[in-house]
């Protein structure tokens, strides 16, 4: 049997596509945003230390006027990226994906920092909503790594209670920065699975929005054989929690590391008449083209 989960494909030079509105509290992003894009897909240097990985997601923001921030959350520090916050209704929260945690089906990788921040393209292109953008735990803080993480957080324990309740507070500070009331939550890949987790103990989700997501992750490791992600909670057995919660989920139809078969045991909790929406894409895969085409697919 294999030891770990596979590694979504990276390296895309997946482009993202789109502006913000002036209501969704960003701007068109310059020529830089779209000439680093490209050169992303191109050059190594975008690829290569968690410490230009991290620069590249900076200079992404920066190029559109959003802002870093660091969020002390439990044992980790978070980052989060966003325009300029002013007091607004409702924020949509983009979590990051599980970034670079294999580096093989055999190997974790020494740093979960994202090659291509999926979410990240995604939440610079929503067109509609405030947007923010938040990284997972481990990510983003390699001189930190090893006093704030074990392994099992980006590999085996991805989605532990400890982790769920730290996105949960970082979220909790995203919420007051912007005096919200309402949140809309949207994961991608493995965030996907974090923000069903967070949604299903929260009564403030307008919305949850999954894209490319695991969530039912003990089908989807029997399906591809894969050892459990023990230390993990489901997503699947939340579903009673988001019974009444609005969402709709996301897939590609070449996705070939997640697609239907990380879904369908979360789907089949709920009764036939009340199943969530699945809207699948049939020339998109696990990473392409999520961020290029967010804002004519965006279902915030």
């Amino acid at each position: 049997m294999r030891t770990s989960s596979p590694r979504a494909p990276s390296g895309i030079s997946d482009r993202s596509a789109s502006t913000h509105r002036a209501e969704a509290g960003g701007r068109r992003p310059p020529v830089f945003f779209w000439a680093l894009l490209a050169l992303c897909g191109l050059l190594s240097a975008c690829m290569g230390s968690p410490v230009a990985r991290r620069s590249s997601a900076l200079e992404l923001a920066q190029s559109s006027g959003w802002q870093a921030a660091t969020l002390h959350s439990g044992r980790f520090d978070l980052l989060a990226l966003h325009p300029a916050p002013r007091p607004v209704e409702e924020i949509a929260v983009f979590i990051e994906g599980d970034g670079l945690a294999w580096l093989d089906v055999n190997t974790p990788s020494p740093d979960p920092t994202p090659l291509s921040p999926v979410a990240l393209w995604m939440a610079l292109s929503e067109p509609r909503r405030m947007a923010v953008y938040l990284g997972r735990p481990c990510q983003y803080v390699a001189e930190r790594l090893a006093n704030q993480c074990r392994r099992e957080d980006w590999t085996s324990a991805r989605f532990s209670a400890e982790i769920v309740a730290a996105m949960n507070q970082a979220i909790d500070e995203l919420k007051h920065r912007f005096r919200a009331n309402k949140l809309r939550l949207v994961g991608y890949s493995g965030g996907g699975a974090i923000a069903a987790l967070v949604a299903a103990g929260r009564d403030d989700v307008a919305q949850l929005v999954t894209v490319a997501a695991v969530l039912d992750h003990p089908g989807w490791t029997r399906s591809l054989g894969l050892t459990p992600l023990a230390g993990s909670l489901n997503p699947a057995d939340a579903w009673n929690s988001l019974r009444n919660t609005p969402q709709v989920h996301l897939t590609g139809g070449k996705d070939k590391v997640a697609g239907k078969s990380a879904l369908v045991g979360y789907l089949e909790r709920f009764p036939a008449n009340r199943r969530p929406p699945v809207i699948e894409i049939g020339d998109f895969s696990h990473q392409c083209c999520w961020g290029k085409a967010w804002r004519e697919i965006s279902p915030l």
